[in-house]
């Protein structure tokens, strides 16, 4: 089995996280929220839950109706708490025992977590505990909060929170669950990953989530999102929130609006779809070109390309036609059909493109050899111009807080100039959204200051071994 070319070619995100405080049906609930942030993992998928003050839980390879049935959420039935895990694995193996929740027992009793980011000091801190005695069960970077967090309970519950996380640099939004029915969710003082706390409409119970989405699904209403930094305890006393941080300057992920949430979810306080929108409407007023019809790659290029038709004025079509109905992996028949992928996910709608000149709007150029491949075959059915907007600046540095390309060498544009990516490509035209356009739109007070756009200009807001932390500021 091979994974197809489009999604090794996509960027992915660490993973989605929820978790809800003594539901009725909380199994259930976690199922629901979890398929509701599929797209931020699909891998795999895991539910704990409480019972008897320990943690049952169930995990597996796949997506969620693929580990899920209704046997297994009625092996984890019962009143009680839960969290649930969606991942991809950008540190760590893609295999059964790297899967989340990670469950422990310490002292007669269990603990389980839910982990969305990247830990830039993940080996310096698994060695010390290496050469402590611990033993590591995964090759996650996960794993190392509970190392921590048990090595402090000697000092109190809250205390061994505080500890554990004051230890961790780089990005965590985490969800950890207690055998006695607490839920904890937990944020980096940078804020890199997006975190929500919500109640249930029908029952009063509280729930946590990566994306807002996930409340819709749930019936839960919106209360706010963590703020970067804080620790959030969810027990039967009600919720506790404690900010054991020095305040740092925000880093929210920049491409969480542009790519990995999903378009009805509102996150950093901004809402995706009218962002993505806001996007397009900036590209077609800093990259103007006449053409027939603006369409996108669908899905990722829908919403900035509608904005960009909206403000050019040129007609919006889909020119390109998705088929939902294929998984995520396939054989290739033979290495002669080795773009097989790419045409069995989007097929061009061959009488409405023929003889046009058209712009394509895109999220993002990562890799590039999969619009290079769609871009040919554009050509093929006679379109007569074919000019693409992208709608961030050019990805030319590595993310090291949880997104899969972590090397200069998977980064197209970091090889090649515009104009160079230009040719490779095929293309009439390319143009880029100018990184201050980019923030102008985003919205916030000062956007510069409260987004990590380290993938764009190099400016690590958390050092990590002999890169040094700074910020840069155009």
């Amino acid at each position: 089995m091979h994974i197809d070319q489009e999604s090794s070619e996509r960027p992915k995100e660490a993973c989605g996280i929820f978790g809800i405080h003594k539901h009725p049906e909380a199994a259930r609930m976690t199922y629901f929220g979890l398929y509701a942030l599929q797209h931020r993992g699909q891998e795999s998928a895991g539910i704990a839950v409480v019972r008897d003050e320990r943690i049952a839980y169930h995990k597996g390879m796949g997506l969620v109706p693929e580990v899920f049935d209704d046997a297994r959420l009625t092996f984890l039935k019962g009143e009680c708490s839960a969290i649930g895990h969606v991942r991809y694995s950008t540190t760590g193996e893609s295999i059964l025992i790297n899967a989340q929740p990670f469950v422990i027992t310490h002292s007669g009793k269990s603990y389980g977590v839910a982990h969305n980011g990247n830990l830039v000091n993940a080996h310096i801190l698994k060695k010390e505990l290496e050469e402590e005695g611990s033993i590591f069960q995964t090759t996650t970077d996960s794993e190392i909060f509970l190392h921590l967090f048990v090595k402090n309970l000697k000092h109190g519950f809250e205390k061994a929170l505080v500890n554990a996380v004051s230890r961790l640099e780089g990005a965590y939004s985490f969800i950890l669950l207690t055998s006695r029915g607490e839920v904890v969710g937990i944020k980096d003082p940078n804020g890199f990953r997006p975190l929500c706390l919500g109640r249930c409409i029908l029952n009063d119970r509280y729930v946590l989530a990566s994306e807002s989405c996930a409340l819709d699904l749930v019936q839960a209403e919106f209360v706010r999102e963590l703020e970067p930094g804080e620790i959030v305890i969810i027990s039967d006393e009600g919720v506790k929130s404690i900010h054991p941080h020095k305040k740092v300057r925000h880093s929210s992920c920049i491409f969480e609006l542009i790519y990995f949430a999903r378009p009805d979810s509102t996150i950093f306080g901004e809402n995706v779809y009218l962002t993505r929108k806001a996007h397009g409407r900036r590209l077609a007023k800093e990259a103007p070109v006449d053409a027939d019809l603006v369409m996108p790659f669908p899905d990722s290029g829908n919403y900035a390309a509608i904005g960009y038709a909206e403000e050019s004025g040129i007609p919006f079509d889909l020119g390109m036609i998705r088929n939902h109905y294929v998984g995520r992996t396939f054989i290739q028949p033979t290495q002669s059909m080795r773009d097989f992928s790419v045409r069995m996910k989007l097929n061009p709608v061959k009488e409405l493109l023929k003889g046009k000149d058209i712009i394509i709007i895109e999220d993002s150029i990562i890799r590039g050899t999969t619009a290079k491949t769609r871009v040919k075959a554009l050509r093929k059915l006679g379109v007569k111009k074919i000019h693409m907007r992208i709608s961030c600046p050019p990805h030319r540095f590595p993310c090291h807080y949880g997104i899969d390309f972590s090397t200069k060498g998977e980064l197209i544009a970091a090889s090649k100039s515009v104009e160079e990516l230009r040719e490779f490509l095929g293309l009439d035209s390319l143009h880029y959204l100018s990184l201050k356009g980019m923030l102008d739109v985003t919205g916030g007070e000062s956007p510069e200051n409260n987004f990590c756009k380290a993938c764009f200009d190099g400016c690590y807001p958390v050092g990590f071994d002999n890169v040094v932390s700074k910020t840069c500021l155009e």
